[in-house]
């Protein structure tokens, strides 16, 4: 109780208990995508400029597809952190939360069409 200010604790208004959870989460996507950010542009790079079925072959391999669908996923994942971060800092009221709302639906939805551009591709 000591580092909360007189008007906080006139208000009961506190620590919310996710912020560590949240940074860890954060790191943890950052770190991922280290590996697989590298990974993604020369597995990509290996398919760019080939006709349709030399790409249908290429992704039919095991390793770029799980490449492309873990750094779509990942990548999403930590936009939707990132964004939420944003927004609760910059934004205030009604907005906020369907904003909130609105930017997690459109991550996980990103995420859903590129998993599922790549598993056609593959399949």
């Amino acid at each position: 109780m000591a580092f909360l200010t007189d008007r906080k604790r006139a208000s009961g208004l506190g620590s919310a208990k996710t912020g560590t959870e949240h940074h860890w989460h954060m790191m943890v996507t950052s770190v991922a995508l280290c590996g697989l950010v590298p990974l993604f542009v020369f597995t990509f790079g290996s398919a760019l400029g080939g006709s349709y079925d030399e790409v249908v072959a290429y992704y039919s391999q095991p390793f770029p597809a799980i490449i492309a669908i873990l750094t779509f996923l990942t990548g999403f994942i930590h936009f939707k952190s990132g964004v939420q971060v944003l927004i609760e800092d910059y934004v205030h009221g009604f907005w906020r939360k369907a904003l909130i709302m609105m930017m997690i639906c459109l991550s996980y939805t990103a995420a859903a069409v590129g998993i599922f551009a790549v598993a056609r591709l593959a399949l």
